[in-house]
């Protein structure tokens, strides 16, 4: 797969952001996404709010009149996945970037997240939750270690049967900082509304000729008490669903 050159002037990055009950942290979260400066960098910032029942719509709206700001509000929760793609339909960078509304990923990585695709080396870009020396553990919550530790072996699982059926080597393939060039979505359909959007959106980038560069980020997990909204029933079966689709069904 051929990599755009490098280009003098702006590029505009497209962060786009899927918002549903998160209260608790969305005031700094937002505050902080809107303040965002990267330079060399133009930001478009779409909040796609999805009808949310804890005050979260509210607290979005204020943000209606901000530069730089898009608001999507949804008339009903769809699922993560569902939030991204209409936020995708919306965005008009250069390079896509998902950004939760919570306070597990630090905003100081975009610039190193950004550099491979601003000086034409990458067309798309993993933030890595796992660094050097982390070992086993990437999630840790202190209130709920079992839980905890049941996640980390399924991240395991599941990150071997993605990499065996690609005949790839990914350590994090299901971080939320996928970053990528607007036109690797060229040819591909996305279709899932959960947390299978990651599986669908890394295998069809893959399977298109995008191989992603691991970047080390910082991450800061938060428990289900904190309000980590993965169900470790429901969520597992659709992923496998999402997994035999996106590697063998249609993109």
């Amino acid at each position: 797969m051929s990599v755009p050159a490098p280009r003098t002037g702006p590029l505009k990055l497209s962060v786009v952001v899927p918002i549903y009950n998160e209260a608790a942290t969305l005031r700094t979260a937002l505050d902080a996404i809107v303040a965002k400066q990267v330079p060399g960098w133009e930001l478009e910032i779409i909040f796609i709010e999805s009808n949310s029942t804890d005050g979260s719509r509210a607290i979005v709206e204020t943000y209606r009149d901000c530069p730089r700001v898009t608001l999507i509000l949804e008339d009903k929760p769809r699922g993560k996945g569902h939030a991204v793609r209409a936020g995708f339909a919306r965005a008009t960078g250069d390079v896509f970037l998902i950004q939760d509304a919570d306070l597990e990923y630090s905003l100081d990585d975009y610039a190193k997240l950004l550099a491979p695709l601003a000086a034409g080396e990458r067309t798309f870009v993993l933030g890595s939750r796992h660094t050097p020396g982390d070992g086993f553990a990437m999630r840790k919550f202190d209130d709920q270690p079992v839980q905890a530790f049941v996640l980390n072996c399924a991240h395991w699982g599941f990150t071997f049967l993605i990499n065996a059926s690609l005949g790839i080597w990914l350590k994090d393939p299901f971080t939320m900082y996928k970053v990528f060039r607007r036109e690797c979505l060229d040819g591909i359909h996305l279709t899932s509304n959960r947390f299978d959007l990651d599986w669908e959106l890394l295998m069809k980038l893959i399977r298109t000729g995008h191989h992603p560069l691991e970047i080390p980020i910082s991450y800061n997990s938060r428990s289900f008490k904190e309000g980590k909204k993965v169900r470790m029933i429901r969520d597992p079966i659709n992923w496998i669903g999402a997994w035999a689709k996106a590697r063998f069904g249609p993109l």
